[in-house]
Order: C-alpha cells, then structure tokens, then sequence
C-alpha cells in the first residue's frame, strides 16, 4: 500500500496551499511519483496540486463521502505511486458544528495517516510550544509526526521557535522553518485562489515555490514520516449520480471548472461518453449528444461574453430536441433567464429555467448539504438522497415558476428552504453534489 501524509494547519491562513505546491513541485523535481489530494469540497486548490504534481488531485471528504466512496477515491491516489500528499482542510480539528464533524482531523483518525502540523509562527516566539501541545493532546486519536513553521521572521526567530519546541517535545521533529517571503502569495478573488489555468507564469511560481521548501525543509526526513492507511474493507462504491446520457456534453473552461473527477469517472465507468467542449472558445454544444452537464465555475465573470457566444443558442436547440441538461452553480445561472454582473450589467442567459441572479448584490452562502429530490425526474426517483456543498456569492433575485428541486438540510440536519428548479428535461441548483446518501 501506498504510505500518505496529511498536511494540516493550526489555522486557516497558515500556508498550508503554497507549503502543498512547493512540496508537491520538489518531490516531482526529484522524479518522486506523488498522488495529490485536497480534503474537502474545493475546486481550486487540486487543480494547483495537479499543476504541480503532474498528476490529478482527488478531494477526499469524510462527511460527504460514504465509506465506499473514500476508499475508492484512495485507492486512485495509490495506483502508480510513490507517496500520497493530502492537504487538510481550514484548521486541523474545523469542520461542522463544535465537534468538528468532516475535518481534517477525522480523516487523519479514520486512515491513520500521519500529520505535519503547519504553524504560522509569524507572531509567536515560546508561546508556540503551548500551541502545539494542545494540537498533539486535543485527540488521542490522530498522530501529528512533524511540524512545520511558516513564516518565520528570521535566523534568530527560527532558531527560538525549534529550541522551545525541543525542550517540550524533544521527539517531535521541526521539519524546517519557512521564512517569510511575499514573492510566495497567489493572487485570489471571491472564491478563493485566481483558477490555475489563469494564473499567469504559473510553472515559474512553483519551481520558486519548491526551491524555497527544498531549502527550508527535511524532504527526506517528511517522506519517512508517511504510513499506509489503515482503513477496513469495504465494498465496492456504486455511481455518485446515473449516467445524464449515453454521450454527456460537459462545458469546461473559465466559466465552468468545478468538476469533482469522480463523478466523471462513475459517468465513464457506467459506460457513458464525455464530450467536452468550451463556451468561451466559441464551440457550441456537440449536436450527436444527448445529455449536458454545466458546472459550477464563474459566468458572473464572464457574462458578456457567454450571451454573445454561440453556446447559449445550441443549448437551446439542445433543449428543444429533448437532451436532459443539468447545472450546478454557476452552470444553474446560465440556465436562468439572466444575471446581473458586478458592475450591474444584465446579460440575458438560456432562458430554461425561470431564474434570475446577481453577483451586483452579493450575499454568500456557504455549507455542506444534505438533499433530496422532491419529485421524480430525470436525476432519480423522488427522495434519492445526496450530499453536497454549496459556495457561491451570486443572490437570487427571482426562483419561481417551476417545481423545486431538492428539499434541504445543512451539514447538522437543520431544515433549509427547497433549493433548485426542474422543468421537464432540464433542472439546476447552487449545490454541487459530491456523493449519494445512500
């Protein structure tokens, strides 16, 4: 079995992203074959993880996923591989509610990976060894191997930290020190990082990135550090979500680049085909398909140019000769009538769902989702259950005139309002769905 490492942060903040990609670009620089993968509902990191690594990044979740589904989603990262690099999630013990339910923590306790605790020691000198020892004693459960401190203030700074670190836990190794340095910061926006494919002179970031871990860090000693996982058995994972088609168009560019590869994956392994295409570049829906998919990603961003594309009008066509089409997230708004982008602009849209939205007046929502469909249609039967989570800042100024969706509660069972709509052959919501329920 593939050894895997978890690295995780006292906080959110740390650096434990660009710590990831440094990591990840060194290892491959020494042609170290390395799985990436990100805890969590994210998008964006794991695309830099796969920039970095040459190899895709999975999102392993421990509260959406069920058990079957982990282990699958691990036993990809270990095909062909030398080690498993996991970035955590927030802090270390964050996650729902006051028990932190879905961490980072608890993945680490349910695979029994170790853990590389990143500390932002920017604004502590002895004060760090109380940190860390209530990380090690918080779960009895969880083995942090090492420690990393990120940005550090200097020579003297570092050689403080490691020294009060070793007199309270002489066995803990401090796998380096990270100096503080602006040149090693991404740009970000409203979700978070600016998208991989449109960071600019992003290969030169990471060779910078990995140069400064190389210097700053024991690689050698981290690698060490790695253990198998040591989850049960389990049975084989069934499809997240049915095959949409037998030939599934799927919009992929700017606009639309929140796929989790594991619904792709059940898609192609039930023996659908994926036709990808891009709105952005001017290519329309393919007409031999049967079925559409419209991902999350950021139309609010680009809705001039999506009105005048050719896309809007074959996904009409689409609709009209009886394809299922389905959006999540920003691929939802694209089906509504129109969005207003920031600058208050509005840009009519698809006009297949009775939706109306704006990113001028922003409100956000955030959270893990249980969900189930309120009628039969073509996602499943009325009460197939999934888990998602929705992100986005977009409001919705008007959602009425079809049936709702999916019924919905937050990650702790508190009933939300119904979210979506579905008319017919087409339906759409904010939430991305990453597993079924069942």
């Amino acid at each position: 079995m593939t050894p895997g490492l978890i690295l995780a942060a006292a906080a959110s903040g740390s650096g434990k992203t660009i710590l990831t990609l440094g990591l990840l670009r060194a290892l491959r620089q020494r042609r170290i074959i390395v799985s990436p993968a990100k805890i969590g509902p994210d998008y964006i990191d794991p695309a830099f993880h796969t920039a970095a690594s040459g190899r895709a990044s999975r999102n392993i979740d421990p509260w959406a996923m069920r058990p079957s589904q982990l282990a699958a989603e691990i036993d990809v990262l270990e095909k062909d591989s030398a080690l498993i690099l996991c970035e955590g999630v927030m802090g270390l013990f964050d996650g729902i509610g006051p028990t932190g339910i879905g961490s980072t923590a608890e993945l680490a306790a349910r695979t029994g990976w170790p853990v590389i605790l990143i500390v932002d020691a920017a604004k502590q000198s002895a004060s760090i060894a109380a940190l860390v020892s209530g990380f090690i004693s918080y779960r009895p459960d969880i083995f942090i191997a090492g420690i990393i401190l990120n940005k550090v203030g200097s020579p003297s700074h570092a050689h403080l930290l490691k020294e009060t670190l070793r007199h309270k836990y002489p066995d803990l190794p401090v796998l380096g020190c990270v100096f503080r340095n602006p040149q090693l910061d991404l740009p970000s926006r409203h979700l978070g990082l600016i998208q991989a494919a449109e960071t600019l002179n992003l290969d030169q970031f990471l060779d910078s990135a990995a140069d400064a871990i190389s210097q700053a860090i024991d690689i050698d000693h981290l690698i060490r550090l790695a253990k198998p996982n040591s989850l049960p058995p389990t049975s084989k994972s069934s499809s997240v979500l049915a095959p949409l088609g037998q030939r599934i168009g799927l919009a992929q560019d700017a606009a639309f680049a929140f796929v989790y590869p594991h619904i792709i994956d059940g898609w192609r392994n039930a023996g659908a085909e994926i036709c990808f295409f891009s709105p952005l570049a001017g290519e329309s829906v393919p007409v031999t398909v049967d079925a559409v998919f419209l991902p999350g990603g950021y139309p609010e961003l680009h809705g001039a140019a999506l009105a005048a594309a050719p896309f809007l009008h074959s996904l009409q066509h689409a609709a009209n000769r009886g394809a299922k089409i389905y959006g999540e997230c920003g691929g939802y708004m694209v089906l509504g009538r129109g969005l207003i982008d920031a600058q208050g602009q509005r840009h009519a849209m698809a006009g297949l769902l009775p939706l109306e939205t704006s990113f001028a007046e922003r409100q956000r929502h955030l959270g893990y989702r249980q969900i189930s469909l309120t009628n039969n249609c073509f996602l499943g039967k009325k009460a197939a259950s999934f888990r998602g989570h929705e992100f986005h800042y977009t409001k919705i100024l008007s959602e009425s005139g079809a049936s709702s969706l999916f019924t919905v509660q937050d990650g702790l069972g508190t009933n939300l309002p119904d979210a979506g709509l579905v008319e017919g052959r087409v339906a759409g919501s904010f939430i991305h769905l990453i597993d079924c329920a069942d």
